[in-house]
């Protein structure tokens, strides 16, 4: 079981149970999208050396959980993490928690499994751990351990974040192809870690609005354009190594060993005015965008995955306006700053202020070093670019995603060994 160390922390010995809006935050070499299904079998598994959930081909549906420790034990928590990674890895394969009894028991106990996904298939379903800036306070003993890329992010420019959609501990992020399936990972774990850990924000997403492998194809946002072009894939894995993986080939070299081979996670829930966009003309809307609505096309091209020309005039004018979405997230007017970005629609209703719909993108990014990476390109964005005018950020958390878990280990072990 979890015993304290002589840090007084925790290492484990026990066995695991079953088993940017637009298109252009990164650069890929111009390629056909093929058809076909998000992946060739309805499971994922969860163990590996890296945790599924990042370069996975992008499900439909998304639930997003930030979360607060409530223990001041370290060992509470890590246990908590150990039964997390055991339910985890027994719902991907479409099992109940507990196994194929979890629905049964005593009858003068609550079962297991809160049964809600019973007799549905594992839908890929992926669970995606992170840890907060916050979780390496006093609490933990854990301030050393802290990699320094793991930082809050500043003030950006155009933000008007809701406290309440902010930060976190943790974050669990599940993603599956039916949204029951999503909710009940979420649900189980969050009943599994009461006591210890408490839901400080969630977000419920569908429609992926990103394509995270060649086998997809382009799916389109809420302004009805194409998102997701320019992404990074699962296949482009030299670009993963140096951009995406920490302390991969070709990138900074991991400052916590602890985290070699995992990410970091920055989520933003990005408001779109709905009603104001759809006021806008198509030539406004393709000005703004920088891309055809209907084809998906570059203005300076006539293909989707034509490449951006930011030099190609049209009538004396860019044919991509200076202040295009695409031109300011393009790698080539940042640096070559590449990331991967996994993002999902989501409504959440009217906004009983303003009788508008709150409805947008809740937009994931994976990147190896946020602070060299979302942050100068988010701030360009953000004094810049013309689609400022109809989205606002109003949620945001950055997260430290460990690499994978092994099977006989648990999420937690490399943090607290």
């Amino acid at each position: 079981m979890i015993r304290p160390s002589r840090r007084g922390v925790l290492t484990s010995a026990a066995v695991v149970g079953a088993a940017g809006i637009g298109a252009g935050v990164s650069a890929v070499a111009s390629r056909p999208a093929a058809a076909g299904s998000p992946t060739a079998s309805r499971t994922v598994p969860f163990h590996g050396s890296r945790q599924a959930g990042v370069t996975t081909p992008a499900q439909d549906s998304l639930v997003f959980a930030a979360l607060d420790v409530t223990t001041k034990r370290a060992g509470d928590l890590a246990d908590v993490l150990q039964r997390w990674s055991a339910a985890a890895a027994t719902m991907t394969t479409g099992v109940p928690v507990g196994g194929p009894g979890g629905l049964g028991g005593a009858s003068d106990e609550p079962p297991q499994d809160t049964g809600e996904a019973h007799e549905l298939p594992a839908a890929n379903l992926t669970v995606t751990l992170g840890y907060g800036p916050s979780l390496f306070d006093e609490r933990f003993g854990l301030a050393d351990r802290r990699p320094a890329a793991l930082e809050e992010l500043p003030a950006l420019p155009g933000e008007q974040l809701d406290p309440t959609k902010v930060g976190g501990d943790l974050c669990l992020q599940a993603c599956a192809d039916d949204p029951q399936v999503a909710f009940h990972a979420v649900r189980n774990l969050v009943r599994i870690g009461r006591g210890t850990v408490r839901v400080r924000w969630m977000q419920l997403g569908f429609g992926r609005t990103s394509t995270t492998s060649t086998a997809q194809s382009t799916p389109r946002n809420l302004m009805g354009f194409k998102d997701g072009t320019a992404n990074l894939r699962a296949e482009d894995t030299a670009d993963l190594e140096k951009f995406v993986w920490v302390g991969g080939q070709g990138a900074p070299s991991a400052d916590q060993e602890w985290m070699r081979g995992g990410t970091y996670l920055v989520a933003r829930r990005i408001r779109m005015l709905i009603e104001s966009w759809d006021r806008a003309s198509l030539g406004e809307q393709e000005r703004v965008i920088g891309r055809a609505k209907e084809s998906g096309a570059p203005l300076s091209g006539t293909q989707e995955f034509d490449a951006l020309d930011l030099d190609k005039t049209v009538h004396g004018k860019p044919a991509i306006d200076v202040a295009a979405h695409v031109r300011l997230a393009a790698p080539d007017t940042n640096g070559g700053v590449k990331m991967l970005r996994r993002g999902y629609s989501y409504t959440d209703g009217l906004d009983v202020a303003t009788g508008q719909l709150d409805a947008g993108l809740f937009f994931i990014v994976f990147g190896n070093d946020p602070h060299q990476q979302f942050v100068p390109v988010q701030r360009r964005l953000g004094t810049h670019d013309a689609l400022g005018e109809y989205i606002k950020h109003t949620g945001s958390g950055i997260f430290a995603c460990p690499p994978g878990v092994q099977r006989g280990g648990a999420w937690g072990e490399g943090l607290f060994s």
